[in-house]
């Protein structure tokens, strides 16, 4: 009789919840589609653009006391007393629903690997080239030591911190380079074999003819080189551009491709693939003698082609095994393929426009609100390779600085250098979404395994569609700045009050994240 209670009661549990699962599942859309409202209003609250009644973030400079510091030579003689001070500067974190949300999806471990980037460089970095450059300031003709940081911190510190995303780049190609030869091999062999079978192929293995990819790759060359030559003004070096891009991007996307199918597309090396071609070329313009502008934009030009052939190919790696296993055929999938990225081209180029006029204030695309550190990352070596403007000594400094961090056994030097490389505001919100996850975990220790799925599921929901609402009232905002209107509203308390009800922001977006996806339906 226990055996059949114990029986029955564990039946009744299952089936609970399984009751519970499928009620999470169909209320997977009011989850995503209430975050994405959530965080578009937080971002409306936030936005200077918008009806600001939130402040984003607040910060400022604690000034060291005056250390009078007596220099001796090695026999320890007398030389000279130098006054040294300066301080640490500090900001709160933003208050950003994306970046929250993009903390509480990477985690707690991995945001406090990216918030230990943005110490080393604010906290420690900075304060010591100021403490060891008091003069910094007047030499750069500022009394305030606030600008003094800021342009430490670009002009030093991120190129140190593009050094050590070298060494993270490498250190992640060599630590998948089993699955990188097995992909090359892969790659030929499936080929050698395609080129050799003579039967009937199934619907389901059916791709676009190869004939028809080589014509029209071939067609797609001639206005890639009338881009490239448009940039580069030189005949030569457009072709070579266009060859090189061709080659590269052929290997790379099909190795990256490979790559997605072996380790899945949230671990597919893509900056480490674009960093290859970027350095390739870089090598070949040197070579043939294209320097200077000419030279930084044909480089960029051919990583970026790269950069999306190889994005793309991990997509359409995972859309033709789902089709595959729904029964699809491979060259209708393909062909829809090559339209949605032609229209998304297109599509894209407008939120990216006027994503970046809206916030020339702050640098733009690349600047302090919109850092892209990857895309700085892959600029700064092209100016240093081709264009000679790269600080060679602050880059070896940061490579230097990343096998350390290898050697201490560090599980991501390229994530610490990204910390890095943003504002501390950046890094710090990603450390409170992941820190905000920290407490759902403690929070949901005690449930079942099947209670902590969903759990996890809702969160994540809710997560993306808080990025999701963020990234989109953004962008209608930026439209609304550029006809013209400055803001929707403006409140005189603001000013005074703002700092102190960004907490209300902070406190709401906590709640959704832990509250609602820790209650049982």
């Amino acid at each position: 009789m226990r055996r059949r209670a114990a029986a029955v009661a564990r039946k009744r549990r299952e089936l609970r919840n399984r009751q519970s699962g499928e009620a999470s599942a169909s209320k997977a859309p009011r989850y995503i589609f209430g975050a994405l409202g959530f965080g578009g209003l937080i971002d409306i609250l936030t936005d200077e653009k918008g009806a600001q009644i939130f402040r984003d973030s607040i910060g400022g400079f604690l000034k060291f006391p005056r250390s009078l510091i007596q220099h001796f030579d090695i026999e320890k003689k007398p030389i000279g007393d130098v006054t040294h001070f300066g301080g640490i500067p500090w900001s709160t974190p933003s208050l950003s629903p994306a970046l929250i949300g993009i903390g509480y999806i990477i985690g707690p471990e991995l945001s406090s690997i990216n918030v230990a980037g943005g110490i080393i460089a604010w906290w420690i970095l900075i304060p010591l080239l100021l403490f060891f450059d008091p003069d910094l300031p007047r030499r750069i003709g500022t009394n305030d030591p606030a600008v003094a940081a800021n342009t430490v911190w670009f002009n030093v510190v991120r190129p140190i911190a593009v050094g050590t995303m070298l060494v993270g780049a490498a250190s992640t190609m060599f630590s998948m380079r089993e699955s990188l030869w097995t992909s090359l091999r892969g790659i030929f062999s499936a080929s050698a074999a395609a080129a050799h079978e003579a039967k009937a192929l199934d619907a389901t293995e059916r791709d676009i003819p190869p004939r028809w990819v080589i014509i029209c790759t071939a067609l797609l060359l001639v206005p890639i080189t009338a881009i490239y030559y448009y940039f580069t003004h030189g005949i030569v070096s457009a072709i070579v551009a266009a060859i090189i891009m061709s080659v590269t991007g052929f290997l790379l996307s099909a190795v990256g491709g490979y790559l997605v199918g072996l380790v899945g597309s949230s671990n597919q090396p893509l900056s480490g693939l674009t960093l290859a071609a970027l350095i390739i070329a870089a090598l070949v313009m040197l070579t043939i003698g294209v320097t200077g502008l000419a030279g930084v934009a044909a480089v960029l030009g051919v990583a970026a082609v790269v950069c999306v052939a190889c994005s793309v190919s991990g997509s359409l790696i995972q859309d033709l095994k789902a089709g595959h296993l729904l029964g699809g055929t491979p060259w209708k999938m393909e062909v829809v393929e090559i339209l949605s990225v032609i229209l998304l081209a297109f599509f894209l180029m407008g939120p990216i426009i006027a994503l970046h006029q809206a916030n020339l204030d702050t640098g733009g695309i690349g600047g302090r609100a919109l850092p892209a550190p990857q895309a700085g990352l892959m600029a700064q070596l092209a100016k240093g390779i081709v264009g000679g403007q790269m600080a060679w000594g602050l880059l070896g400094i940061g490579a230097a600085f990343g096998i350390a961090l290898l050697l201490c056994g560090a599980r991501s030097p390229m994530l610490v250098a990204v910390g890095m490389y943003l504002p501390f505001e950046t890094t710090s919100a990603i450390f409170i979404g992941g820190f905000i996850k920290w407490i759902l975990n403690r929070i949901s220790e005690r449930r079942s395994a099947e209670q902590k799925l969903i759990i996890e599921e809702k969160g994540t929901l809710l997560a993306s569609g808080l990025i999701a609402g963020e990234a989109i009232v953004g962008i209608l905002l930026a439209v609304v700045f550029l006809t013209g209107l400055p803001s929707i509203a403006t409140f005189s308390f603001f000013p005074a009050w703002g700092g102190w009800l960004s907490l209300i922001g902070f406190a709401a977006l906590a709640y959704v994240l832990i509250r609602i996806p820790a209650t049982t339906d």
